[in-house]
């Protein structure tokens, strides 16, 4: 399952891959988008480029026994910005389908209007070939080489509370219910001048990114404070990886992009509503890895439990 799941991975992200070089090269030869300039949409693809290329590697990776073989930390890294950015987003992709096949209009979509089908097609099945590649080796991956991490429950061993890691916990708590607020129609924290651009699209992505962070929270309350106490590790690990990771990638993309405002962009929040938020986003997805690694350190130190009442 490992093997099939990296190579699918790496497969689908080659077809995402191929339309940015595409899309690149057409640029080049002015044949860019309208409300782009060229060098904005030349760099912009040639990041999503650069990250294709990764994913492609990483699947590889996952898949084939050399991968076993790597430096804990680039894979460790790449896994986690990579499973961040897309993991979390299939519960949102199969709602988006569910509504859409219902005939529910979701708003959004000038955007996907603007590419020729076949190009979105093999878009839409990068991201969900990757996303689902992942979301099945990468757990695997990690389970085989580390496999003390996730074994076991969380009441096993002490609790051990962080200070640094309780107040991640908080500030993603208010993350988390600020996203939900706005999901539910809330405006309080939006410019009146863009909140229309949030839309029932706009609204879930804000659902889902409240929901992970809040049980990123959880996760890592149940790590650190071992509760409770028959709890599978497993569980909070995998939890806690894919929303610390989820946290870091999206706020460390979205940052840049609330700054820099390439092509115009705009956010439906307060430019420096939206820049706390992210700057903080990208803050509690680090210290939760931190935290996540911490624990990992301390169950592969600990001593093997006798199971077998033998001496």
């Amino acid at each position: 399952m490992r093997r099939l799941a990296g190579y699918a991975a790496a497969l689908s992200m080659s077809l995402y891959l191929a339309v940015k070089l595409i899309w690149v090269a057409a640029a080049l030869l002015g044949q860019g988008p309208d409300d782009y300039g060229t060098a904005d949409w030349v760099l912009l693809n040639v990041v999503t480029v650069v990250m294709a290329m990764t994913g492609i590697a990483l699947g590889l990776a996952l898949a084939q026994r050399w991968g076993r073989r790597l430096p804990a930390v680039p894979v460790i890294f790449f896994s986690w910005v990579g499973a961040g950015f897309l993991v979390p987003m299939l519960p949102y992709s199969v709602i988006k389908g569910v509504l859409g096949a219902l005939g529910i209009d979701l708003g959004g979509g000038e955007d996907s209007a603007s590419a020729p089908r076949g190009e979105t097609v093999f878009l839409t099945i990068g991201f969900a070939g990757m996303a689902v590649g992942l979301a099945v080796a990468l757990p695997i991956y990690l389970r085989e080489r580390w496999p003390r991490a996730f074994l076991g429950r969380v009441g096993d061993g002490p609790a051990r509370s962080w200070t640094l890691a309780t107040m991640a916990m908080a500030v993603a708590s208010g993350l988390g219910l600020a996203w939900s607020y706005w999901a539910l129609g809330g405006t309080l924290g939006l410019d009146p001048a863009h909140r229309d651009r949030w839309d029932l699209n706009g609204r879930l992505l804000n659902a889902s990114s409240g929901l992970w962070v809040l049980l990123g929270a959880w996760s890592i309350w149940a790590l650190t404070r071992c509760r409770p106490a028959r709890l599978r590790r497993w569980i909070p690990m995998t939890l806690a990886f894919g929303a610390s990771g989820s946290l870091f990638a999206w706020s460390g993309w979205k940052l840049p992009m609330v700054i820099l405002q390439p092509g115009g962009f705009v956010t439906a929040e307060y430019t420096m509503v939206a820049v706390i938020q992210h700057a903080l986003g990208i803050a509690v997805g680090l210290i939760f890895m931190a935290a996540v690694l911490r624990v990992a350190r301390r169950e592969d130190i600990a001593p093997v439990r006798n199971t077998t009442g033998l001496e």
